[in-house]
């Protein structure tokens, strides 16, 4: 049996029950995408929102509405981070003790930060390797000790709340978007964007977009109802869901125009594209929306595109790893296991007769460091354009080398570097 869905005018009761307690946060046009798609192009800011989240939207919402013998016996929450320090402003606002649960891949930046919003009203409690597993946890926590569970996504309270983001929008707005393009995980923000849109302004057209390697929604959308992936990308780890909700599946089934999945890597780019042309510093799942935009829509209706960048907790030392993956996914970078002829002058042959101008060797590494007559060595090379990669390829072929490329989804990519 189907459960009674939220509805916009839960959304309005909802921006009501928030009043000034978040923040209204900006609404601004992006140059950069507005060029790429030759539309207006808007940014809704939610990563300066309180907590850095939208999240903080649903949580409030939620726990607002608890009465006070659910307040005096405490609140149990999982997240992946964002949800969570939502949550810790709530109980630090409303006075309540809540206990959050993290995956044991939240970002310490995240960790941090719930300690620092929530203070002595809430608790940490770091176990499992996915969401999916924190939020098992948490729940069996809050029937043992009959606190309340503030779901992240799937309970029409945290829904309405989420909802607010795209009222905000509509109200702002100077031109009213033709599209609104919405970042998925559980499928929360998507599902109080849809409802509230559904209701008050049905022409608009709805877009979410999942990680590729965790794309719930849209392998439920495939199946016909919720299922659970048997693995997930922990990368964008806010949205990193391996199920997506009950609720969260019939709101989008029924009122959201399409479901779309982008690489982890294009991800990325955006991240960085964001940061040095906006001076945005997005989380990778901040960054979903807009890069679905940049890079993988098709023709959308005339009228303005508006982007929620639903985060900001990026913790600074992932950007190796960021820039890594941008590079690999825009074909700048590429890894090769080179094995040398044993005579004098190969590794000087290599480097005259095989790299080209631009071409720049940015690893080596012998795999058998005792041994290095017998082992390949591990190559990375980065290139000024990726259509250079024919040439590279073919010097290579033409030298005395045993070259092996290593392709990015090949197990040895993943286990070499």
């Amino acid at each position: 049996m189907e459960r009674t869905l939220p509805t916009g005018v839960d959304v309005v009761v909802a921006a009501q029950t928030l009043g000034n307690t978040v923040r209204h946060t900006p609404l601004d046009l992006s140059l950069r995408l507005s060029g790429i798609r030759k539309q207006s192009v808007y940014l809704k800011r939610e990563d300066v929102q309180v907590g850095r989240s939208y999240k903080v939207r649903g949580a409030f919402n939620f726990i607002s509405s608890l009465t006070e013998g659910e307040r005096e016996a405490g609140v149990v929450c999982a997240s992946a981070g964002n949800h969570a320090q939502g949550v810790a402003f709530a109980c630090r606002q409303l006075r309540i003790h809540g206990k959050v649960f993290l995956p044991s891949t939240t970002p310490r930046q995240k960790r941090a930060r719930i300690h620092d919003i929530g203070g002595k009203w809430i608790e940490q409690v770091i176990g499992g390797a996915t969401f999916d597993e924190a939020s098992r946890a948490a729940q069996e926590y809050a029937a043992a000790h009959k606190a309340t569970y503030v779901h992240p996504f799937d309970d029409p309270r945290t829904i309405a709340g989420q909802g607010t983001v795209v009222k905000e929008i509509f109200e702002q707005a100077s031109e009213l978007p033709a599209t609104v393009v919405v970042p998925v995980g559980g499928g929360g923000l998507l599902s109080g964007t849809a409802i509230w849109l559904r209701t008050f302004h049905p022409e608009v057209k709805i877009i979410g977009v999942e990680p590729e390697g965790a794309a719930s929604l849209r392998a439920a959308l495939d199946k016909g109802e919720p299922v659970t992936l048997p693995k997930i990308d922990g990368f964008a780890d806010g949205t990193a869901v391996a199920r997506v909700g009950d609720l969260t599946f019939q709101i989008a089934r029924d009122f959201v125009d399409e479901i779309l999945t982008i690489p982890e890597g294009a991800i990325c780019t955006e991240m960085l594209d964001l940061y040095q042309v906006e001076g945005i510093i997005a989380e990778p799942s901040g960054a979903i929306a807009s890069a679905a935009v940049a890079r993988i829509l098709p023709d959308l209706p005339d009228g303005p595109i508006a982007c929620i960048v639903s985060g900001g907790n990026n913790d600074v030392s992932r950007y190796d790893d960021i820039v890594e993956r941008s590079l690999v996914y825009e074909g700048l970078r590429h890894y090769f296991l080179v094995t040398f002829p044993q005579e004098p002058g190969a590794l000087r042959g290599f480097l005259d007769q095989v790299l080209g101008e631009g071409d720049d060797i940015v690893l080596f590494e012998y795999t058998k460091k005792n041994n290095r007559e017998t082992g390949p060595a591990l190559v990375g090379i980065e290139i000024d354009a990726p259509e250079n990669l024919g040439g590279l390829l073919q010097r290579m072929e033409s030298s005395p080398l045993t070259v092996e490329k290593l392709e990015p989804h090949s197990p040895a990519f993943s286990f070499l570097l």
